[in-house]
Formats: C-alpha cells, sequence, structure tokens
C-alpha cells in the first residue's frame, strides 16, 4: 500500500503552517513534506515532528529570491558560490529533522539564453550536492516541472532528468517523479514509472487538469497506486495537490489507503 506524505504547503491552508502538523497527524499522515522550512529554527520544527509523531519525507533546497520570481539556483552560471551556502544550508535542516532526501531546485534560463550552458553548470552543482549530502546520508532529488506552470525551468521531463543524471555521474542522485508534471510534459505514466524505477525515490500526485484531489481530472490514480506496489516502490507519496474544498472533505479518495478526515 502507498505510503503518503502530506504536503504542508498546499494541504491545510486555513490554519498556519506550524498547526499543520496536528492536522496531518489528526488525519492519519505518518509523514510530511513542504516547499521550504528556512523561515522556522530547525528545532522548532524537529520538536513539532516529535510531537506529532511524524517524519520529514521531502523538503527543498533555498531557491534565490523566491519573492522576487527565482525558483532555484542548481543551473544559474554566475550563483555557484550562493548554491554551495544554499546547500549546506539545506544540510543543516536534513540533519536536524532527520529527514533523508532533498529536492535540489534547478532555476530559469532567460528567455534566449543558451539552455546548454545553464544545463553544464546543473550538472556541475548537482555533483557537489550529491558529494555533499551523500557525506550526511542524505538522497539529492531532482524533480521535471511542467513548462506552463513554471515557463522557463531548465528541467522538464523524465528524459531529461536521466540525461542529467548520467551526466553527474553520482549514485547519490535521484528522480522525484511528480505525477502531475509529468502527465502534462510527456502522458503514459505507467511506461515511464516503471522505465525510471531504478532512479526514483520520491512520487508526488496531484489531479489534472487544475492540481486538485487526485480524484478529479484525466489520471487514473487508483492504476497508478496499484502499479506502484506492483513494482515495488516503497518510498512516499507526497499529496501535492490544491483541495478544492476543505483539506478534510476531500480526503475521501485517501479513505481505503489509512487516512481520512480526522
Amino acid at each position: 500500500m502507498p505510503k503518503f506524505a502530506a504536503n504542508l504547503s498546499f494541504l491545510f491552508q486555513d490554519i498556519d503552517f506550524l498547526e499543520r502538523f496536528a492536522a496531518a497527524a489528526d488525519c492519519g499522515f505518518q509523514a510530511v513534506e513542504y516547499l521550504f522550512p528556512y523561515d522556522y529554527p530547525p528545532g522548532q520544527i524537529k520538536e513539532t515532528l516529535a510531537v506529532h509523531g511524524l517524519v520529514q519525507a521531502l523538503f527543498n533546497s533555498p531557491p534565490g529570491d523566491w519573492d522576487a520570481g527565482e525558483r532555484g539556483l542548481a543551473a544559474l552560471p554566475g550563483r555557484e558560490a550562493e548554491f554551495r551556502e544554499a546547500v549546506e544550508k539545506a544540510g543543516e535542516y536534513a540533519e536536524a529533522l532527520a529527514c533523508k532526501q532533498v529536492h535540489v531546485m534547478a532555476g530559469l534560463v532567460p528567455e534566449g539564453a543558451e539552455r546548454g550552458a545553464y544545463e553544464d553548470c546543473y550538472v556541475a552543482n548537482l555533483s557537489y550536492a550529491a558529494n555533499y549530502f551523500a557525506e550526511r546520508g542524505v538522497r539529492t532529488l531532482i524533480e521535471p516541472l511542467n513548462s506552463f506552470d513554471m515557463p522557463g525551468y531548465l528541467l522538464n521531463g523524465s528524459k531529461q532528468a536521466r540525461r542529467v543524471i548520467e551526466a553527474v555521474g553520482s549514485d547519490n542522485l535521484f528522480l522525484q517523479y511528480d505525477v502531475y508534471h509529468l502527465q502534462i510534459m510527456e502522458g503514459n505514466l505507467a511506461y515511464s514509472f516503471e522505465r525510471d524505477l531504478d532512479i526514483i525515490s520520491h512520487v508526488q500526485i496531484a489531479g489534472v487538469p487544475g492540481r486538485f484531489e487526485p480524484t478529479v481530472g484525466e489520471i487514473n490514480y487508483p492504476y497508478l497506486f496499484a502499479l506502484i506496489d506492483r513494482l515495488g516502490y516503497d518510498g512516499w507519496v507526497g499529496c501535492e495537490y490544491r483541495p478544492e474544498g476543505d483539506t478534510r472533505a476531500g480526503l475521501g479518495w485517501a479513505g481505503e489507503y489509512g487516512i481520512g478526515g480526522g
């Protein structure tokens, strides 16, 4: 049976961030993920996880200036020193929170720029990150994002992700398989999931279109969940979707997996 993690950047938006941990546990989630922990001291989040018996499944590396529109540093030439500082900060939080995975965000390629130079920078920076995190027992993840929701993002597809992983050549670099993004960009999900199972370390889900609950839209999630089980994937499945209404009311899809309205 898939193991679901609540994405606290998307779910339980009607309450404050630190209160969402309790809400997730009350609904039966055993793990949480979110975009970034850096607005809170690591000790505060660690205590909150412990109080509610939750595993920290994943978070992202610092993305640069998020409010100014930046979406990662790894692929940005000339920002290497800043990127290494971001990796070190993510490592500090991962160690404090006993988090075994960090998603390293690539960043945006300016319109008209030569993408090859950005991918070369990405490969070099990922090599540093993979080595840094390996020494701390943390997996390094990369995630293709769709070009409709995030125009200009360097990494857009699963084949490109594998090419980058092979170019880095580290055994500590993995694919974060976001079903929502890959359905929009590629489709043929069952095939690509099985093809890339050897490099997949985390899964995220949402309905397409709209990024609502997985019951909304064109993806046959019961089939995919059964496939995940059949293939032996035992990592977390992050619920990174925007509830159409109240989070708890929208959890009916997860009842058979031990998750409920609480």
